[in-house]
């Protein structure tokens, strides 16, 4: 269980991120047309998981554009962004931004959050996804994960980014 903090007050997840050399777990995640996505269908791309509570807040939507932004030069990688909101206003955000090298899937029927372990287990986020990002290599080995400390925060970006150069 990691302990992190929502504008100080601490709050715990349900578990902690993969290690570096672990393989991912097998996910089922929901795309803005109601499709399932599992790991099988990003089979030889590295992955950035860019993992955040809500498109709807400040920092979740910034993460999302700053990793849309880097994307596009990225050889061979997919940013898949997860979250527990629903699918169509995931889309309907993707869509307004103008977001189109990003993967925006949606947790709200799975277990995603569990067995990576992100979820929020307490506090007023409790059941939402906690803020963190994972990089795997192609073969969906972790070469990167971080669990951002404090929810009200941006990830570091570069050094998520330079794990796939």
């Amino acid at each position: 269980m990691a302990q992190i903090t929502l504008k100080g007050n601490t709050v715990h997840t349900i578990g902690d991120l993969p290690e570096n050399g672990l393989t991912v777990k097998d996910f089922a995640l929901v795309n803005d047309k109601l499709e399932v996505k599992v790991l099988s269908d990003y089979d030889g791309k590295k992955k950035i998981f860019n993992i955040f509570p809500s498109i709807d807040t400040g920092i979740c939507a910034a993460s999302a554009r700053k990793f849309n932004e880097s994307a596009g030069a990225l050889e061979n990688t997919v940013v898949i962004n997860v979250s527990k909101d629903l699918p169509f206003a995931l889309g309907r955000f993707c869509a307004a931004e103008g977001l189109d090298h990003v993967e925006t899937l949606s947790d709200f029927r799975g277990s995603f959050g569990d067995d990576f372990g992100v979820t929020i287990t307490d506090g007023p986020m409790k059941g939402l996804l906690s803020r963190a990002v994972i990089v795997t290599d192609e073969n969906n080995h972790v070469i990167y994960s971080e669990q951002v400390p404090e929810i009200t925060t941006e990830p570091d970006y570069d050094a998520a980014l330079n794990a796939v150069k």
